[in-house]
């Protein structure tokens, strides 16, 4: 690489040109770094080398114009500007297919090798030994610091996906959206949040805020193990239908408090299943978990919720399925302001479509009496209805259909990391026009369509799937200036 200094956040880069072997590289990197964390936290009390040389394995790649690769059909693996690039990688045994797919692409497309090192970013004890921050003294802190790598805070922000990265002079540009400290802290974060461990989740994501639709998920997942494809069923706590143990043994036992926003996960062994979270409610909880969820790099995520109807045809029980999004939830206009389009992904509204005409049976203008598609008003305010005077003019205007707490986010988000994302949702009450979520109503109301509603999801993942992914990484996620990985 051209890029081989003093100031190279690599070094000991060796050439490869098969993703295979270049992979092996980076988990024996990986490995030995692990290797000597633990020990030497194992040792920590016993006098001995400090601090700990524990590198990220380095992944770069060096491309002259003649070497570059422009073809307007690919969204992802290419390059297109002469020059070094490079990233830190990861838990190469959870991201081996992904890494191995994106070093394919590259020596595909470019005819240069790859090289593999060590990079000067140092892996964080907690990233790798979550009990190393607990139960310690304030004296077995000051040790831990002066050993080990801590997290830092100034190397885990989004700057390449917000576009925002400051590259000094003779720097690599960037080859993934998240370097490897990014991804760790997600990593963490995913299992903090969902209570289950990261091995478990799905490249097909729907996210809910209903208890509902969690236990519909549950019964269908039960009954999904050992049919077409799918392998297991895994719950909060690790717990695993069919467990691999016997009941009650460790990592099997239902947690007495389920975690801020449980995930389900119905399992196939390429890990292109279902996984399904429930957000709770607000856009602050969809910014939170699809900020870590994108650096799992997923196929897709849904938002499948309810929603208040604006017009009055609708009935409770319509679905909405998004087309555009009125971003009235905040939380991210620091990171992508709201005077960038959300626009629609081609792929996913038709599979959306073709889900709910082949769940409900309905067709042409008899499915239009029941699925609508336009523009949803995501808000941060539980009780816009109060402040309606205010907001007429806005909805008005923009042609709105519904309003609800998270679909804009999640969207926002999914264009903003590069996920593919769409939004259904079913009107479960109509203020404005005095039919409210009350009682028994609502209900009824839940009762008949919470299954549909969710088996259009599951449904619309299917197509995705079996359509092929390649096609579902839409160009409109991307930019002029992007990382080569998808």
């Amino acid at each position: 690489m051209s890029g081989l200094c003093a100031g190279h956040p690599a070094r000991d880069l060796q050439p490869f040109t098969d993703a295979d072997a270049a992979l092996a590289r980076i988990s024996e990197i990986y490995e030995r770094s692990l290797s000597a964390i633990l020990d030497a936290f194992a040792a920590r009390r016993v006098p001995g080398p400090c601090p700990v040389d524990a590198p990220y394995p380095y992944l770069g790649l060096s491309v002259a114009r003649a070497e570059l690769h422009v073809d307007a059909r690919l969204s992802y693996g290419v390059l297109l500007e002469p020059g070094d690039y490079g990233t830190t990688l990861t838990r190469p045994s959870l991201f081996a297919r992904y890494y191995r797919e994106q070093i394919e692409l590259l020596l595909r497309h470019h005819g240069v090798p790859v090289y593999v090192g060590e990079g000067r970013r140092q892996i964080p004890l907690p990233f790798v030994l979550e009990e190393s921050v607990t139960d310690v003294s304030e004296e077995d802190v000051r040790a831990l610091q002066e050993c080990f790598a801590l997290p830092d805070l100034s190397a885990t922000d989004d700057s390449i996906a917000n576009g925002t990265l400051q590259r000094r002079d003779g720097e690599p540009r960037p080859l993934a959206l998240f370097e490897a400290e990014r991804v760790d802290y997600s990593l963490a974060r995913l299992e903090h949040y969902t209570g289950t461990k990261v091995e478990h989740f799905q490249s097909f994501v729907l996210l809910t805020n209903y208890q509902r639709y969690v236990d519909a998920f549950v019964a269908f997942g039960h009954e999904q193990v050992g049919r077409d494809g799918y392998v297991g069923f895994v719950e909060p706590g690790n717990v695993v239908t069919p467990s691999p143990r016997a009941a009650g043994g460790p990592g099997q036992e239902t947690p007495r408090y389920l975690p801020q926003m449980p995930a389900y996960h119905l399992k196939r062994e390429a890990s292109d299943g279902i996984t399904l979270i429930n957000i709770g409610v607000g856009p602050s909880n969809a910014k939170t978990i699809t900020d870590h969820l994108a650096v799992l790099r997923p196929h897709c995520w849904l938002m499948l919720g309810h929603c208040a109807g604006l017009r009055r045809s609708q009935l409770l029980g319509d679905y909405v399925l998004a087309h555009g999004y009125v971003r009235d939830d905040h939380v991210l206009d620091q990171d992508l302001p709201v005077w960038v389009p959300v626009p629609p992904i081609a792929e996913v509204q038709v599979a959306l479509q073709d889900a709910t005409a082949s769940v409900t049976g309905l067709r042409g203008q008899d499915l239009k009496t029941r699925l609508r598609t336009g523009t949803v008003a995501t808000t941060d305010n539980r009780n816009w209805e109060l402040r309606f005077d205010e907001l007429f003019a806005r909805l008005n205007l923009s042609r709105a259909i519904a309003v609800d707490m998270e679909s804009a986010t999640v969207a926002a988000n999914g264009l903003r990391f590069r996920v593919p994302y769409g939004t259904l949702l079913c009107v479960s009450d109509k203020p404005l026009h005095g039919e409210l979520k009350l009682g028994g109503v609502a209900n009824a109301f839940y009762r008949e369509r919470v299954r549909q509603h969710l088996m259009v999801g599951l449904e619309t993942m299917r197509r995705l799937r079996e359509e092929g992914v390649d096609r579902l990484h839409s160009r409109k996620l991307r930019g002029f200036d992007e990382p080569a990985f998808r």
